[in-house]
């Protein structure tokens, strides 16, 4: 069985995508508290392309740093479709970058419930007017699934830089 690639591959990976169109990244973090950010930032050069990222952990964050309407989040609760599109398009109004992602969930152990229980994440990515969303459950403690959603958003990121191409 083929292994998946590393973190590291595939920001790898990204940053070439990126850097050949001359495009900047900017994240908004709530479950992964600025992992993703702090993964891309690990490769060496990565200023040539990652603009910023915000951790916006608490609703309040979500409101002042992003522009997250805070009756959106109370009208559909912070782990919800509605929020992380707003969070995508916040981050890349507020940043000026070109591409965002975004990631709202429940990394557990507890604070999940029946309709998102522990391991239910939200993720956005964003370029211009298009908005990307897709939800997933990831299994495992709060460190994988944590884990799983900075995989799965660089894997998204990829995937729109690849697919603006077109």
């Amino acid at each position: 069985m083929k292994k998946p690639p590393t973190l590291d591959s595939l920001c790898s990976q990204l940053a070439e995508q990126l850097v050949a169109r001359a495009w900047l990244l900017a994240t908004a973090e709530s479950c992964t508290g600025g992992m993703i950010a702090a993964t891309c930032t690990d490769l060496a050069g990565s200023s040539a392309w990652f603009e910023r990222g915000y951790v916006t952990y608490s609703n309040r964050a979500k409101t002042e740093l992003l522009g997250v309407d805070a009756q959106l989040i109370k009208r559909h609760g912070a782990v919800s479709e509605a929020v992380v599109r707003a969070m995508a398009s916040g981050a890349l109004a507020q940043s000026g970058a070109h591409i965002s992602v975004a990631v709202t969930g429940v990394a557990g152990p507890s604070g999940g419930s029946l309709d998102k229980p522990v391991g239910t994440v939200w993720l956005a990515w964003a370029t211009g007017d298009n908005v990307i969303c897709s939800r997933e459950w990831f299994d495992g403690d709060r460190a994988a699934v944590r884990q799983a959603t900075v995989r799965r958003a660089i894997e998204g990121l990829i995937a729109l830089s690849q697919q603006s191409l077109i």
